[in-house]
């Protein structure tokens, strides 16, 4: 999966490493509506994501561009899909549960999960209920409660 890699000698190049990954984002934005993905998966597959979820997003949008980057020595991938050229963005967007679904569906196939380091939050409230078994979403509620017991801390989450 890596061809080649650099290691940063000094803090001025680890910064300067660190605007590269951030910039990936931001060089997105030009290329129209992008469905963003926050997932991991055992580091033994993360090829294997990557390979079945761009044929997924090639079957589910043709011409939709994955970007996979973030930290895949740890399994953590954040993998943002980009409209097709010439697309229209709304209508793209207007497929997000759709592509959602397909990329959800061969994480949870990996044994990884749909919501990595960013947490779950609004956006993947019902598809956690989805990809997590009952007794797990109980036990998550368990320490939620412990923690904040009068439910002050991100109201609204599906560990409410």
């Amino acid at each position: 999966l890596v061809l080649d890699a650099t290691i940063a000698d000094s803090g001025a190049q680890a910064n300067a490493l660190w605007r590269i990954r951030e910039a990936v984002v931001e060089a997105q934005i030009p290329e129209g509506g992008s469905i963003k993905h926050d997932v991991s998966v055992p580091v033994s597959r993360v090829a294997d994501f990557i390979e079945a979820a761009d044929e997924a997003v090639e079957r589910t949008i043709p011409g939709a561009r994955p970007c996979p980057f973030g930290h895949v020595g740890d399994g953590n991938i954040h993998y943002n899909v980009s409209q097709p050229v010439g697309a229209d963005k709304e209508a793209y967007l207007a497929r997000w549960d759709e592509l959602n679904a397909a990329v959800h569906d061969i994480v949870n196939g990996l044994d990884g999960s749909v919501s990595a380091e960013h947490g779950v939050g609004r956006l993947k409230v019902e598809e956690i209920t989805h990809y997590k078994p009952g007794p797990e979403i109980e036990m998550m509620r368990a320490v939620k409660r412990a923690l904040d017991p009068d439910g002050l801390m991100n109201p609204g989450k599906v560990v409410a």
